[in-house]
């Protein structure tokens, strides 16, 4: 464990990230008195905030005994709340690169959203020396990044030019259903089988919804509509159809550029489904392999083959899918770079029109992390030269960067991307990214956003994940939602 001790509770948060970057697997508790654990300390951290100075002190513990004493003060104006985190962060990240020998590719970026920053600096009118002097003398983030971010938030810029922030807004439905719990899901879902009775009493509760927000959002235009999981597919032919008969009924589709439903899992696309979603008009769909590497595929409680995967591919190119998505986790236990590699060359031979590489990140609500000590066998690996790997054969593919997030505990540090070819980008993943207009969530455990003073502040509102919760409950999700938009003079 490492042990970081403050004079005062403040910046918890940001040194937590910080520290979890460089130590994933172990466990950091950030606070101001000691804290009582029977697990061995590896380092203790101190830090006073002084009258106008942070003192940072990197003290040995039992398991590194023989490692130097740190010790950094750095001037700060604790009225500039802003610059001050920042000075704390570069001093903290220095002596954790110093400690440990490595740096992050994100320096001491630990935000979910970098492409945030180039995007408002373009928006502003600044050109890209600028952007790149910011984010190195900043955050001391890798040139590689940097330019990643940069050529990432152009393309976003170009992406976002036809969308009307302030009368515009987006929807997503979430089906909280999926086959079975895959080791490093953290997302809330139900066995189908086991909720199949109550299934056709969700959609009811999702069609209230509807009908609030059909209302509410009678004088908006609706950009993208987003069916997201859970596996949306789980749901039979005829549910699908009455779920997206239901949205064509409620909503005026004429100012929608994007209908995008999550197949997911290989196992749970059939023809019948595949032919329901074309019907609705929907024109994006993923199907999500994770891994080509079958072994892997029953480690993290697959329940599909490789084979049924290029099956369903094809299948929905025959039935007339011409914007397909493919999303692969890398990092994920046991596989090694050429694991990796062997999964691009399968889905390049399939040409997906998307792909998302997402890096491992594994959440505290993962049976990965529950029962960790079941899994501690397992052996974990993402790299630079992996990351690297999955940008070139999404280039070969033909195919560029279009938007970008990270996640905590993100397995080397790294970053989730997607890529897409000329047209195909998703447009509902760059609005969701970067908070541009309302996104109108229904469904247990999906979050909505309001975004309002011209983009500058978003309120979430989040609905009950617990399933059986949310089908009792629903009318107080919507008046959530209500009270929420009457606080922020919503119109």
């Amino acid at each position: 464990m490492i042990a970081v001790q403050l004079n005062r509770a403040d910046f918890e948060y940001d040194i937590h990230s910080l520290v979890k970057a460089f130590f994933p697997s172990e466990e950091v508790s950030v606070g101001t008195a000691a804290k009582e654990t029977k697990e061995e300390i590896s380092f203790h951290i101190v830090t006073d905030y002084l009258e106008d100075a942070i003192d940072i002190r990197f003290l040995p513990g039992k398991k590194t005994a023989g490692k130097q004493t740190l010790r950094q003060v750095i001037e700060v104006d604790f009225s500039n709340r802003k610059e001050t985190k920042n000075r704390l962060k570069r001093a903290y990240y220095q002596m954790l690169c110093e400690y440990t020998g490595r740096t992050l590719p994100w320096g001491s970026l630990t935000g979910i959203r970098p492409v945030r920053i180039p995007l408002t600096f373009l928006e502003e009118g600044k050109d890209e020396a600028f952007i790149r002097r910011y984010m190195k003398e900043t955050y001391l983030a890798s040139e590689e990044k940097i330019s990643l971010s940069i050529d990432v938030a152009k393309r976003e810029l170009a992406l976002l030019r036809g969308i009307d922030y302030e009368k515009g807004y987006s929807l997503y439905i979430g089906i909280p259903f999926c086959p079975g719990t895959c080791l490093y899901c953290s997302f809330p879902s139900y066995p189908v089988k086991a909720w199949e009775a109550r299934v056709e009493d969700y959609l009811s509760a999702l069609e209230k919804e509807m009908d609030f927000a059909a209302a509410y959002f009678r004088d908006r235009r609706l950009n993208a509509v987003y069916i997201g999981g859970g596996t949306p597919t789980t749901l039979s032919a005829g549910q699908l159809r009455r779920l997206t008969g239901k949205i064509r009924a409620s909503f005026d589709l004429s100012h929608c550029l994007e209908f995008t439903v999550e197949a997911g899992r290989p196992d749970s696309i059939t023809k019948d489904r595949l032919l329901a979603l074309r019907e609705a008009g929907v024109t994006r769909i993923s199907i999500n392999p994770q891994t080509m590497n079958e072994a892997t595929l029953k480690i993290i409680g697959r329940h599909h083959t490789p084979a049924q995967t290029q099956e369903s591919f094809w299948l929905a190119r025959e039935l007339g899918f011409d914007n397909i998505n493919m999303d692969l986790i890398v990092g994920l236990p046991n596989e090694t770079l050429s694991d990796v590699e062997a999964t691009m060359q399968k889905i390049a031979a399939l040409h997906p029109d998307n792909l998302t590489v997402h890096s491992l990140a594994l959440k505290r609500a993962a049976r990965l992390s529950m029962f960790r000590e079941e899994y501690q066998d397992l052996t974990f690996e993402n790299t630079d030269e992996t990351i690297a790997l999955t940008a070139d054969y999404a280039k070969r593919m033909g195919m560029e960067p279009y938007y970008l997030y990270r996640q905590k505990n993100m397995a080397g540090n790294f970053e989730n991307v997607g890529y897409a070819k000329p047209g195909k980008a998703g447009i509902y993943n760059v609005l969701i990214m970067e908070e541009k207009q309302d996104i109108v969530a229904l469904g247990a455990g999906a979050i909505t956003k309001f975004v309002f003073e011209r983009g500058k502040k978003a309120r979430r509102v989040e609905n009950v994940k617990d399933l059986a919760s949310y089908l009792n409950r629903t009318d107080e999700m919507i008046q959530k939602k209500i009270r929420v938009m009457e606080e922020i003079s919503w119109h």
